[in-house]
């Protein structure tokens, strides 16, 4: 039996993201209570996520995961759709202190040169995904990056907070998601946009 640390999580480390636009049909969400999809011309918001998690917080693992956007009220919300990690204490704790639906899988990150990240994820069943990212233009000096997740969490709505700093760039990216795996409605598009949260540091969950 695994044991994780109790919320919030103090982490930290390198963040890449990119952003696509999936027609709705093509995509089913378990929406938790009080949620609806957000629509953009009858596309999903949807991001495709790395994330290496570095000593120096609780916890260091590597993880891919997406996410949708929804909303609640007038709140505007990422939910998580499909997340792994290499880490059976992140998957317990993820799990259990906030509903988010993490699996076990294999991680290979490649930084071949400066700036330029290559990565591969694969579980018990085959390849999930590859991806590449490239920084293009730095943001000057570190930001604040602040949100909320919204998950099902013991049949009821579970909104955590995310409060990080982080030193952001624009970057192009590119994610190939097998077509016959759980992130087939990925498989085949381009992003919209892609960035970098380099070095951050993150406060998640907790009041």
């Amino acid at each position: 039996m695994s044991t994780y640390p109790p919320e919030p999580w103090q982490l930290r480390g390198q963040l890449f993201a990119s952003a696509f636009l999936v027609p709705a049909g093509e995509l089913t969400v378990d929406l938790p209570p009080g949620c609806e999809l957000v629509r953009v011309r009858g596309k999903l918001v949807v991001g495709a996520i790395w994330v290496r998690y570095e000593p120096g917080g609780v916890l260091s693992y590597r993880e891919l995961m997406t996410t949708v956007l929804v909303r609640r009220g007038l709140r505007v919300l990422p939910t998580i759709t499909h997340i792994w990690v290499d880490s059976q204490a992140s998957r317990d704790g993820g799990r259990a202190l906030w509903g988010i639906p993490k699996a076990l899988a294999e991680f290979d990150f490649d930084a071949s040169r400066p700036g330029a990240h290559h990565f591969a994820a694969r579980d018990d069943s085959g390849p999930l995904a590859r991806g590449h990212v490239q920084a293009t233009i730095g943001l000057l000096g570190r930001l604040p990056v602040r949100f909320k997740i919204v998950q099902w969490l013991d049949g009821r709505t579970k909104v955590s907070p995310v409060r990080s700093t982080a030193a952001v760039a624009l970057a192009r990216g590119g994610f190939e998601a097998d077509p016959t795996g759980p992130l087939a409605f990925l498989a085949g598009r381009k992003p919209v946009a892609s960035f970098v949260l380099r070095d951050f540091k993150m406060r998640f969950g907790g009041s």
